[in-house]
Parts: C-alpha cells; sequence; structure tokens
C-alpha cells in the first residue's frame, strides 16, 4: 500500500488533510472559511494536487493539494454546493450541484459559467429545499449526464449539461436521490440507485427500476453512497445505515452488478450511516469510507475488509484520497 493523502470535509470545521496515511490530521482551510460547511470534494483527474470544495459560500479550489484555497468566482459564490463532477474524459469540464438545486456547468475549468436548463422542484417541507446529492458521467456517452436530486428524482442531460429532463423513474419506491453508480453485467449495462427506502437497478438505462429489497440480505434499507473499485466493473459498494444520520451502518458488497448483495467484514457496526466512499486509480484495492458522524474506515482490499482509523471527526459530508507524492 503507497502512502496517500486523505481530504475530509465536515460540518463546521472545514477540510482536514492527513500526510501519514490517515495516523493524524490536521485542518487544510487556509483561503477559506476554517469552520465552513464542507459537502463535497473532487480530485482532478489528471493531477492529484487540483482539487475542489463545495462549501455553503460556493466552490473553492487548491492547486497545491489543500495547502491553500481560492474561491472560483461566479454565479456560486455563496451557494451551498452539495456535488461536484469533473468527467474523466473532459478535465476542463465542471459540473456543479447546488441548494436550492440549480446545476451549473464550466467547460474552461471554472473561467466562465452557465447554468443548466433544469425543471427541478426547488423546495421540500421536510428539508426546506431540495438539493442536487449526486452529478455522474454516463460512461458510454460524454454528452450525457445524470444529477440525483434530494427529493425529486433523476434528471438526464443529452447535451453536456445544457439542459436536463427529469427522467419518470417507474418503479422507485422513492424519489429521494441520493447516488448512481454504472455497473457492467457481461455486455449488458446496469445503473443502481440508492434511496432512502432501498437499492434499486436498472438494465433498461433508467427506464424502469427494480426494488432490491435489500432487507433480506442486509439489516437496512436506507442506502446513502455507492462506488466502485476501480478496474471492477461489476463490483459494488454500497454504503447503508438506519437512517440520516442514524445510529448504525455498515457497508454492502455486491460482485454480480447489484443482482446479490453480502455485508462486508466491518469492525462492528459504525456509529451511524456509512455517507462516503473514496477510491483513487493510483490503487484499485485501497479505499477510505466515512459514517455521516465522523469515523474513518480504510478497506486495502477493494472493499471486502475493513479496518476503523483512530481519528474521528464531528461530521463528515464529502470524503477523497490521493498518492503522498503530487
Amino acid at each position: 500500500m503507497a502512502s496517500q493523502r486523505i481530504y475530509v470535509g465536515t460540518i463546521g470545521e472545514g477540510v482536514w488533510r492527513s500526510l501519514d496515511d490517515g495516523a493524524t490530521f490536521t485542518r487544510a482551510a487556509d483561503g477559506m472559511f476554517v469552520e465552513c460547511h464542507v459537502r463535497a470534494l473532487a480530485v482532478h483527474p489528471d493531477h492529484d494536487a487540483l482539487l475542489y470544495a463545495g462549501t455553503e459560500q460556493g466552490l473553492y479550489r487548491s492547486r497545491d493539494g489543500a495547502a491553500n484555497w481560492e474561491r472560483v468566482d461566479g454565479p456560486l459564490n455563496d451557494r451551498q454546493i452539495w456535488s461536484i463532477l469533473i468527467p474523466p474524459r473532459q478535465p476542463d469540464t465542471l459540473l456543479v450541484g447546488a441548494c436550492p438545486s440549480r446545476i451549473f456547468a464550466s467547460r474552461d475549468a471554472g473561467r466562465t459559467w452557465t447554468e443548466g436548463l433544469a425543471d427541478i422542484r426547488p423546495d421540500c417541507p421536510r428539508i426546506m429545499h431540495t438539493r442536487v446529492t449526486t452529478l455522474e458521467a454516463d460512461p458510454d456517452d460524454e454528452r450525457v449526464f445524470w444529477a440525483g436530486v434530494e427529493i425529486d428524482g433523476l434528471h438526464r442531460s443529452t447535451d453536456g449539461g445544457r439542459t436536463w429532463q427529469r427522467l419518470p423513474g417507474a418503479g422507485l419506491l422513492s424519489q429521494d436521490i441520493h447516488d448512481l453508480l454504472f455497473l457492467r453485467d457481461g455486455p449488458r449495462r446496469v445503473i443502481l440507485a440508492a434511496t432512502n427506502a432501498d437499492l434499486h437497478r436498472s438494465t433498461d438505462d433508467g427506464r424502469t427500476w427494480q426494488p432490491l429489497e435489500l432487507k433480506r440480505t442486509q439489516p437496512w434499507q436506507y442506502c446513502r453512497t455507492l462506488a466502485q473499485p476501480v478496474g471492477q466493473p461489476a463490483t459494488a459498494l454500497l454504503g447503508h445505515g438506519n437512517g440520516p444520520p442514524g445510529s448504525e451502518g455498515l457497508v454492502g458488497l455486491s460482485s454480480d452488478a447489484g443482482a446479490s448483495w453480502r455485508s462486508a467484514t466491518f469492525p462492528g457496526r459504525a456509529n451511524s450511516t456509512i455517507w462516503n466512499f473514496a477510491v483513487h486509480r493510483a490503487d484499485p484495492a485501497l479505499i477510505y469510507a466515512s459514517s455521516v458522524s465522523g469515523e474513518l474506515y480504510r478497506s486495502t482490499d477493494a472493499g471486502a475488509s475493513w479496518t476503523k482509523l483512530p481519528r474521528e471527526f464531528g461530521e463528515i459530508r464529502a470524503l477523497a484520497w490521493t498518492p503522498l507524492a503530487i
């Protein structure tokens, strides 16, 4: 296992960074409000020292591995950012999802921005405002992007993020979309959608969905985050728990494109729902996870088993890692 940098986005404590494989952490928020809320972190696919953070004051960028930050000026200023996407095949493109729900795109690395035309419900009585919880690049068509909205279902753009259409979501038990993941079952493409009411699977490009009745094999059906070990197109990891934030959480593992699930080997149950995963191409077997109530976990076997890191935080909403040398 090569040495790595670990980045943790917290609520009320900004960004923290470890340079010793998680043994110790120091705050790495110079240039932003030190007590800001960080709900999204994204590392550039070609430059590990370049990363973005989504805060309640807008979008921030670091060019030196979180040693210093600068605000990316534009229409995102003072907006609450919930999701960031840098498409792997379009490294100068940025898509950012906000709360209340709006989607913005830059095609020149953040110098200029346009807002996508999207009919997304902005308000929700239970959570006040809907939010764009996940943005995903379609792995088979670089013009297509997907968005999951809490609580307003699935939206898709087929023109590079300029316009967005809401998908009917037939079969979804809930329009509370937390995360999306694309998998391969042989030649067939599979999409997973994590919701508050179950994990859902589509084999027809999102036209219809089948609830997986996760409670047949897992303790809970509240599903928060999904990840794929690099280079394993049929493998999926699921972070779930007994609610938001919940008081218990585990990692689920599927090796058959989401058709069946088992629990990963875990050191007891987490103190809350597993909210984030972090993967990197530099070491496909090395994956980090965090619970929303502040615990950190590491796997060195692509998610099959996990150990707990000693450091705990108050509330973690974002997670990333890169090789130590940048």
